[in-house]
């Protein structure tokens, strides 16, 4: 049975530990609540963010070494702002053979690097041990065992099948691929494309507005990904569009829901102040912003939302900027 240590008891974190459970592997799940740890153990649920969800048998700890020890995969699912300053802690425990996957949808902040970069350069280990999982993911689903697809990206094809084997359940199927930078990005930039659509979705447009967001922000992902090195066939897949559909369409993402009130005119630190879960596209947004100017890359729906966001723009005033822009073909600056 293969031991799996999960860093983080969020939605998507608990989600993938049933998931994991479910496969069969024998699972240690890290929080750093005491309380939330303890109602789980007790519950075998968790309360704060999957209430009513049936956990598979796991045992949550707050104790990292006990999360650690003798774990053969690591993943990762705390909040991408947060994951260094934890890393620096956890990365001496981490057992020497273990293999480290990412379930983080960010850049970042100040560094512009992918979380699969910070996870390398903080617990000094070969890219060959780093994985990242992305794609269509709800987390609620999920734990309701609904029928989901994701992808499993690392340099090293059979740790991407190890991976694929200890995640692959009745209702959750993994694919794998290499491209690590293409699928990180596509379930980083998706999350600030999704406030755009739930602002425009806010304001009272229709699916004309919202389908040529979700196309045009598509568009932006793959040349950043271009200038990166990423496969732009990833872009088109689970990890890219799928993720980017899923993001944008369904009221359970919390970016889309996210800009769909600022579109009704609610304030950002109103709304900061009452959710419980991040929003990850409003931490990201700006690091991705500042990966695509380092890298000479025209991303003007990420930098509008950026306006909006950090700068006080109204998401009225960003709409009517994008569709003001200067008409050019399709492709450019493909």
């Amino acid at each position: 049975m293969t031991r799996v240590a999960v860093f983080g008891t969020g939605a998507w974190g608990t989600a993938f530990s049933l998931v994991v459970g479910d496969a069969g592997a024998d699972v240690r799940l890290w929080g750093r609540r005491a309380e939330l740890v303890d109602a789980i153990n007790a519950k075998r649920e968790n309360p704060d963010h999957l209430p009513g969800v049936e956990l598979p048998p796991l045992t949550a700890t707050c104790d990292a070494g006990e999360a650690l020890e003798g774990s053969e995969l690591v993943v990762f699912a705390v909040p991408s702002q947060r994951l260094r300053e934890n890393l620096v802690g956890w990365a001496p425990l981490i057992p020497r053979e273990a293999v480290l996957l990412s379930l983080m949808k960010g850049v970042e902040l100040g560094t512009a690097k992918r979380m699969s970069e910070v996870i390398r350069g903080v617990a000094d280990v070969a890219e060959q041990r780093v994985a990242v999982l992305s794609g269509p993911n709800l987390a609620p689903e999920i734990a309701q065992r609904q029928p989901a697809a994701s992808v499993i990206a690392c340099t090293d094809e059979t740790v991407a099948a190890r991976i694929q084997a200890v995640c692959h359940t009745p209702y959750f199927r993994p694919y794998t691929n290499t491209d690590v930078v293409g699928t990180e990005l596509g379930g980083a930039v998706k999350n600030v494309i999704a406030l755009a659509v739930g602002m425009a979705h806010g304001m009272g447009f229709g699916d004309n507005a919202k389908a040529s967001l979700i196309t045009r922000g598509l568009a932006e992902t793959t040349r950043l990904g271009a200038a990166l090195g990423a496969d732009p066939f990833t872009f088109s897949g689970l990890a890219g569009l799928g993720d980017l559909v899923a993001t944008c369409w369904s009221p359970l993402s919390r970016n889309r829901t996210f800009g769909e009130q600022l579109g009704r005119g609610q304030q950002i630190a109103e709304m900061l102040a009452d959710t419980r879960q991040v929003v990850e596209g409003v931490k990201s947004c700006e690091s991705i912003l500042e990966l695509a100017r380092r890298n000479e890359v025209d991303m003007p729906i990420v930098e509008h939302v950026v306006a909006v966001v950090h700068d006080g723009m109204a998401p009225l005033d960003m709409l009517r900027n994008l569709m003001s822009r200067a008409a050019k073909p399709e492709r450019y600056g493909h």
